[in-house]
């Protein structure tokens, strides 16, 4: 049985045993299993990649051009790290794998920009009254979170409005802090990107992986936020949107980033591997295909996100760090 069918008798699943769902007694006899016979404890996969738009066309089919949305499952847990258009394809592969069993999911929302909530109205799943979503992002404007989401929904946007999705959510309003559930802690921290935007570090006993879109370089905050939440982690995805070229030709102060920078701070933040993310719409797959090198040149252990990518981190083994690549 593979990682995904083992999840199915996992804590995210709402019909799980309260006694079963202990932090702590989870999260020791996951690892134990790990220790013993290598398993992984967590698993990562990019449902969209792009920035700013989706990029439809026959020039973005390597690299994809879904908007910004990961899914994370860490010592039995289902995490979505942004719900760009990538959410629907996402939304309808759960369907099909729970076979409308309840589900339970954790989502951190870096910021309320089109191309990291735009998936929200096409998630299936959240229409299903047996579900648990539970929202996570900072207040902004004076709106709560439920109400930053709901806006895009709203007449004459959209047809129907939030009160059609009936999945249980919750909304919570996230500042600088870290949260703990089930084994696995995040921590956000607030980044440099126009109206706002968090970081995520997303910790298990002894696995990490950092999720840092949308930020652009030479905030002092923002700067030692980035470093923090990059300390020593196994992966971190990054902000790559333009070129060094483009951005200090044009681009500065539209909140982004470069490979570059990011190749600096896996190398001063003693980062294994580094995930170039969030490209520019404008960069097809011959664009990104000629980018790699130089990024690779700056920090070897450099990959290019894709959709249909996957990481899987074990928690022991010689290959502790592993990537896939599935059909999209």
């Amino acid at each position: 049985m593979g990682i995904w069918g083992r999840m199915l008798n996992s804590p995210c699943l709402t019909d799980r045993p309260e006694a079963d769902r202990s932090p702590s007694r989870f999260s020791a006899n996951r690892m134990e299993r790990s220790q013993t016979f290598g398993w992984i404890t967590m698993k990562l996969r990019f449902w969209g990649v792009r920035g700013s738009t989706p990029t439809p066309g026959r020039e973005y089919l390597k690299y994809g051009g879904n908007t910004s949305c990961l899914e994370l499952r860490a010592n039995g847990n289902m995490i979505l790290l942004d719900c760009g258009s990538g959410l629907r394809e996402l939304g309808k592969a759960w369907v099909r794998e729970f076979h409308g069993k309840p589900l339970k999911a954790f989502i951190f929302l870096t910021h309320y920009h089109w191309d990291h909530i735009q998936g929200i109205p096409f998630f299936e799943p959240l229409y299903n009254p047996e579900n648990q979503f539970h929202f996570h992002c900072f207040s902004t404007g004076g709106a709560t979170v439920r109400d930053a989401l709901e806006g895009q929904m709203t007449n004459p946007y959209f047809p129907v409005d939030m009160n059609q999705m009936k999945a249980h959510r919750s909304f919570r309003r996230l500042g600088e802090e870290s949260i703990e559930f089930h084994g696995v802690r995040v921590t956000a921290k607030h980044l440099f990107h126009p109206q706002g935007c968090l970081g995520y570090r997303v910790e298990t006993n002894s696995e990490v992986i950092v999720y840092a879109t949308d930020n652009e370089a030479g905030d002092r905050a923002g700067d030692r936020n980035l470093r923090e939440l990059a300390q020593g982690a196994d992966v971190l995805i990054y902000d790559a949107q333009y070129t060094p070229e483009e951005y200090d030709s044009h681009r500065k102060g539209w909140g982004h980033s470069t490979w570059r920078h990011g190749a600096q701070i896996a190398a001063e933040c003693g980062v294994k591997e580094l995930i170039l993310f969030h490209h520019d719409p404008d960069h097809n797959d011959s664009f990104l295909d000629q980018v790699l090198p130089e990024a690779q040149a700056a920090f070897p252990s450099t990959r290019m996100s894709a959709e249909g990518m996957e990481i899987e981190v074990s928690a022991a083994g010689t290959e502790r760090i592993r990537y896939t690549t599935v059909n999209k």
